[in-house]
């Protein structure tokens, strides 16, 4: 099997990340059978580009279109207005490729209807430049070889996986999803502890920010090595880090059990959520 789709793919809404997406399957060459875009504004952009057609609404989405593929990349709350719109779709060979978060799969097989082969992917901001991951999961129909083809056409925007549990997505929503959000709070308290220290705050905040993005490819750079030794490797003994290790690595109030903790909140509320949808 190719990953490269023969056939249409719908991209229902057009925004940053479903752009992103269209932009890196263009230029990828895995859309072979074009991609019609259902969204006015946000797919005012990719109008003139080979292969590419805009429509306003699902009024405009023929029949017999026959996608290989539907994304689903709208907000999770504008979901219930359009779904019975493409159930026309739904049965054998139509894959629905959903990217919002905290709607499950049996949200989609109640509104799609049980022969609907669906995966639902949980991506985070960084795919919006290419550098993000996503973790996809399959309804219990949908084939292997869609699950192929739906890392194929994630990996349009970075590194993507899939699992078999559900239930695993609540932690990957935690860890990855929320993990930008992570991160920025990082640079924003050393930044803001470089100014406590003396610094002016335009270069604290220099300091933190290529620092921080700095570290994060030399751990890419550096591929299977494991962050603990990444760590050793720029920890001299007796040296001005391993006094600020001391400290965030402190087993009682450290960043560690800090962050099991808040992964863990994060997991719960992404549980509650997806218990509503």
């Amino acid at each position: 099997m190719t990953d490269t789709l023969s056939r249409p793919l719908l991209l229902i809404g057009c925004g940053k990340m479903g752009g992103a997406m269209l932009d890196g399957w263009l230029k990828s060459g895995i859309v072979a059978g074009g991609v019609t875009v259902v969204d006015p504004v946000g797919g005012d952009a990719f109008k003139n580009r080979a292969g590419v057609t805009v429509v306003a609404g699902a009024n405009e989405v023929p029949d017999d279109l026959n996608p290989e593929v539907i994304i689903l990349a709208v907000k999770p709350q504008q979901m219930d207005a359009l779904l019975a719109d493409y159930r026309r779709f739904a049965g054998p060979d139509c894959l629905f490729l959903s990217i919002a978060a905290g709607k499950t799969i049996s949200y989609f097989e109640t509104h799609l209807g049980d022969r609907a082969e669906i995966i639902r992917a949980m991506p985070n901001t960084p795919a919006a430049i290419g550098q993000g991951i996503t973790v996809a999961c399959p309804n219990t129909i949908a084939s292997d070889a869609q699950s192929s083809q739906a890392e194929a056409l994630l990996r349009a925007v970075g590194e993507a996986a899939t699992v078999q549990d559900e239930a695993l997505i609540d932690a990957v929503t935690a860890l990855s999803g929320g993990g930008p959000a992570y991160t920025f709070l990082l640079m924003e308290c050393m930044a803001k502890a470089g100014i406590a220290a003396g610094l002016p705050e335009d270069l604290s905040a220099r300091l933190a920010l290529v620092t921080v993005a700095g570290a994060g490819q030399l751990a890419l750079a550096s591929g299977d090595t494991p962050p603990s030794t990444l760590r050793e490797n720029v920890t001299s003994p007796g040296g001005t880090t391993l006094e600020a290790l001391k400290v965030l690595m402190r087993e009682e109030d450290g960043l560690g059990p800090l962050m099991v903790e808040a992964i863990a909140a994060a997991t719960r509320r992404s549980k509650e959520l997806g218990a509503t949808s």
